[in-house]
C-alpha cells in the first residue's frame, strides 16, 4: 500500500486561494437519509484515517496534484493561468485594481494564522498589525498600498515558521519581483507548509493513538454497525467459507487410516484459515470482508509479494533439479540467479500475458547463467534435452494449477499458517530447499502478515465471536469451545 495520502478535504490547487462554498439553494434542504449517509461516510473516513496512522508508521499527507497529461491536469492548468492572468490584468491597469489582491492577502493571513502555535503570541500580534485588512483597504483607497513590503513581511514570517526542508523554497521567493509571480509562489509554498504542519501533527498524535487504537476503532465500527446493521454480512460469509474449509480438512484427517479424532474445528483455526484466504483473494470477488477493508491494500501487496516468492522458489527448484544442485554450491551463483529472477518477474503479476513473456525470457536467462557456471567448473554442459525441458518447465509456471507452483504454494502457505498458529513464542518451522534460500523474505512477509492479523483480531474479536459461536454451535448448545480471540 502506499504510505502517503492525498488531502481529501479540498480540491483547490496548491497555488490558488481557497474559494468560499456557496450555501445550499433555498427550498432544497438535505433529506434525513442523505444526512445519515454523510454521517456514516464521515465515521468511516475517520476510522480509516485513524487506522492508517496507527498501522502505517510512514503515513503522511501529500498535496493533491493531478497528472499533467490527464484531462484534469490540463483543465487545472487552464484554470490556473486564467486566474493569475486575470490578477495580472487588474494590477497592470491604470490605476491598478487591487480588489482581488486584497482578497488574496486575506487568504495569506488566514493561512499563516493556521500555522501558528499557541505560544506564537508575539508573531500573532505582528500578523494582525501588518496585515490589518481595514488599514490595507484604506491604503488601496489612497493609492498607497505597497505589495512588495507586505510580501516581504509574509516571506519573513514564513521563514520563521517553515520546516528546514522548506528553507530553500522560501528563500527563492525573495528573488521574485513581479507581484503576480510573487503571490503565486507564496501560495504554493504556504500550501506545502500547511501539509508539513498536518504531517507533524499526525506524527505527534501517533503515540497517543497507539494507546487508544483498539478501543477507538472498535467503538467507531460499532457506530457504523448501529447505523448500518448489514455491515458484517460479507464478514460472516468469509468466516462461513473458512469454517467449511476447516471442517473439510479435519474430516479428511479423520478419514485417514489410524485416525479416529472427531472433526471439530476451533474458532482460532477458522480465523487463521480465514486470514490465509485473504492472501489469495479473487480480485473479481466484490464481497471482501468489511472488517478487513482498511487493510486490503496491505494484504493485496503481501499477496503479490507472496506470488513472486512462490514463482522464484519454483524456478530455483526446477533449476536445482535439472542441474542436480551441483552448481548451487558455487559462490555467488544463487545470489546472481535470484537477482535475475526478481528483475525479470518484477511487475509481471498483473497480467497473464506479461507473466508468460517474463517466464520465457527468464528461461533463457537461467540457462545462460547455468552454462556460465558449468563452464567455470570445467565440466560438460547440460544436454540439449535437459535444456529444453528446463526451459519448458519454467515457461509453464504461468499456469495457476502448475504442479510445481502448486506444491511450492502449499509449502509457503503452510509456513505462514504455522507462524500464525505458533505466534512469537514458538519456534518457526524449518524451511528446506528451495524455501530455505528465501527464508529472510518469507520471515519478513510472515511478520508483516502476522502484525495485520494480530491487530485485526484484537479489534474485531468481539464482532467475530457471535458469528463463530453460531457457526460452531448451530443448534444453540452451550459454548464450550475457545474464544475467537
Amino acid at each position: 500500500m502506499s504510505s502517503r495520502r492525498e488531502v481529501p478535504s479540498d480540491d483547490s490547487p496548491a497555488d490558488l486561494p481557497s474559494l468560499e462554498k456557496l450555501d445550499s439553494p433555498a427550498g432544497s434542504p438535505p433529506t434525513s437519509s442523505l444526512s445519515c449517509l454523510m454521517e456514516l461516510e464521515n465515521c468511516v473516513s475517520n476510522l480509516s484515517l485513524a487506522h492508517e496512522i496507527v498501522v502505517n508508521g510512514d503515513f503522511c499527507i501529500k498535496p493533491r496534484s493531478p497528472p499533467t497529461d490527464s484531462l484534469e491536469g490540463r483543465v487545472t492548468d487552464v484554470v490556473h493561468r486564467a486566474f493569475w492572468d486575470s490578477l495580472q490584468e487588474q494590477l497592470s491597469s491604470d490605476p491598478p485594481n487591487y480588489s482581488q489582491a486584497v482578497i488574496l492577502l486575506q487568504e495569506v493571513k488566514t493561512m499563516l494564522q493556521s500555522l501558528l502555535l499557541p505560544g506564537h503570541v508575539r508573531l500573532r500580534s505582528q500578523l494582525d498589525e501588518v496585515l490589518d485588512m481595514d488599514l490595507i483597504q484604506q491604503q488601496v483607497q489612497h493609492g498607497a498600498l505597497d505589495l512588495h513590503r507586505l510580501a516581504g513581511f509574509v516571506i519573513n514570517t514564513m521563514a520563521s515558521l517553515c520546516a528546514p526542508v522548506r528553507d530553500p523554497e522560501v528563500m527563492a521567493l525573495r528573488d521574485l519581483k513581479e507581484p503576480v509571480e510573487l503571490l503565486r509562489g507564496i501560495f504554493r509554498v504556504l500550501g506545502l507548509m500547511k501539509t508539513d504542519m498536518v504531517n507533524f501533527t499526525i506524527q505527534s498524535l501517533r503515540p497517543h493513538l497507539l494507546q487508544q487504537a483498539v478501543q477507538y476503532e472498535r467503538a467507531k465500527f460499532q457506530q457504523i454497525l448501529d447505523k448500518h446493521p448489514a455491515s458484517l454480512d460479507n464478514t460472516a460469509a468469509w468466516l462461513q467459507a473458512a469454517a467449511s474449509e476447516e471442517a473439510a480438512t479435519l474430516q479428511d484427517q479423520c478419514n485417514s487410516p489410524g485416525s479416529d479424532r472427531p472433526a471439530l474445528p476451533s474458532a482460532t483455526a477458522i480465523l487463521n484459515r480465514a486470514y490465509m484466504r485473504l492472501l489469495h483473494w479473487d480480485p473479481q470477488d466484490q464481497k471482501y470482508p468489511e472488517s478487513m477493508l482498511m487493510d486490503r491494500s496491505r494484504l493485496d501487496a503481501l499477496s503479490q509479494r507472496l506470488q513472486m516468492l512462490v514463482l522464484e522458489a519454483s524456478v530455483l527448484l526446477l533449476t536445482g533439479t535439472q542441474c542436480r544442485g551441483v552448481i548451487f554450491s558455487l559462490q555467488g551463483f544463487v545470489g546472481k540467479l535470484r537477482q535475475t529472477i526478481t528483475a525479470l518477474l518484477e511487475g509481471s503479476h498483473t497480467r497473464e500475458v506479461d507473466l508468460k513473456r517474463a517466464l520465457l525470457e527468464l528461461g533463457e536467462a537461467v540457462l545462460q547463467q547455468v552454462k556460465e557456471a558449468q563452464s567455470t567448473q570445467g565440466g560438460g554442459g547440460m544436454p540439449q534435452e535437459s535444456q529444453d525441458l528446463l526451459r519448458g518447465q519454467i515457461s509453464d509456471l504461468w499456469k495457476n494449477n502448475n504442479p510445481v507452483r502448486t506444491l511450492i504454494g502449499e509449502r509457503v502457505q503452510g509456513s505462514l499458517l504455522a507462524m500464525l498458529q505458533g505466534g512469537s513464542g514458538k519456534r518457526r518451522p524449518e524451511l528446506h530447499f528451495p524455501l530455505g534460500l528465501l527464508s529472510p523474505e518469507l520471515a519478513e512477509l510472515g511478520t508483516a502478515f502476522g502484525q495485520i492479523v494480530h491487530f485485526n483480531r484484537t479489534v474485531f474479536g468481539p464482532f467475530y465471536a457471535p458469528i463463530l459461536r453460531k457457526l460452531l454451535l448451530p443448534s444453540g448448545e452451550s459454548e464450550t469451545g475457545e474464544d475467537s480471540r
